[in-house]
């Protein structure tokens, strides 16, 4: 069974960019793939880019699509062994994955991080839950640890915008009054780790991700540094994972703006705190890619969906 849960599921990440981008190019090419097939998106957790760029792919394929806002519309779940359901848990998952399967082909999820318990994050449950159960494709469209299609999306963005063989890029932390996951952080590393680059990770001390995630990636500490003759430069901020999901700093000197920018093209998944992440002139900018990115996630999603159809056609 195919699923789509990491960058690990994608056989070779130049030649999905170039199939995405000749959907792109004509979205509709594969209108008959879809027919007849339904993919359910479930979200347990907000979303706008994801829900509708998600929905978009799969009515450019043909699909019929099903919505559920899970997380305030579905029974609270249970995932461990045996466990005696005298709690608050209503349903298990090894019978909601199994009803959710008898409605459609392939099921989209999306699951956020608690950020209070790192093992259960790291575990994956609901994605890893419905992969055991469920015995159709399952997408990730944002779990506790990845966010594989904004990555595909990214290395879209980057594909059409790079003139060099080899560009400099940079991942650069920024403040946020909130403790936010790491998946998208994640899954950026995991991307770049597969593109012929210059990468750098800048944050401040005690903001390090996963060492399995970065493992062979640089990291500086300077961010002025980190930012020299850059040629994309990629903001998110995350949590701290060593001490998991704390807030430790919030300086705003980790603010990015056009000094700091320079020529660099900037890139954000969206949404962004303006002025406090990113100032607005870089916003508002021409070197601002983050509309091109969100309008990427469209064949982001596609791309998946149809290499997923065509693994149930074959």
């Amino acid at each position: 069974m195919q699923h789509y849960l990491s960058l690990k599921d994608i056989d070779s990440l130049p030649q999905w960019v170039e199939e995405a981008r000749s959907l792109k190019a004509n979205p509709l090419q594969y209108k008959a793939l879809g027919d007849a097939k339904a993919v359910c998106l479930l979200f347990f957790n907000n979303s706008l880019r994801t829900r509708l760029s998600t929905q978009k792919a799969a009515l450019n394929l043909g699909m019929e699509v099903i919505v559920m806002n899970f997380g305030s519309e579905g029974w609270a779940l249970e995932y461990g062994d045996g466990t005696i359901m005298d709690q608050g848990t209503s349903e298990h998952i090894k019978e909601a994955a199994q009803v959710v399967a008898q409605y459609c082909d392939i099921v989209a999820i999306r699951a956020f991080a608690s950020l209070t318990d790192k093992e259960k994050d790291e575990a994956e449950l609901v994605m890893n839950g419905f992969k055991k159960y469920a015995g159709i494709p399952v997408v990730n469209m944002e779990s506790s640890v990845g966010h594989p299609l904004q990555a595909l999306a990214d290395a879209i963005t980057l594909a059409e915008n790079n003139i060099k063989k080899r560009p400099k890029v940079v991942l650069s932390w920024a403040p946020h009054p909130k403790a936010l996951p790491h998946a998208v952080a994640n899954s950026f590393v995991e991307m770049m780790h597969l593109q012929e680059a210059d990468f750098v990770i800048t944050h401040p001390k005690g903001y390090d991700l996963n060492p399995e995630v970065t493992k062979g990636a640089k990291i500086e500490y300077d961010q002025d540094k980190a930012l020299e003759d850059a040629d994309f430069v990629y903001v998110k901020n995350w949590s701290s994972y060593q001490d998991y999901g704390k807030v430790m700093n919030q300086d705003k000197k980790w603010t990015m703006t056009n000094k700091k920018l320079g020529k660099a093209k900037f890139m954000h998944c969206l949404p962004v705190r303006r002025n406090v992440v990113v100032a607005d002139e870089v916003l508002d900018g021409p070197n601002s890619l983050v509309i091109q990115q969100a309008n990427n996630r469209t064949y982001s999603a596609q791309i998946v969906l149809k290499k997923l159809l065509e693994s149930l056609k074959g």
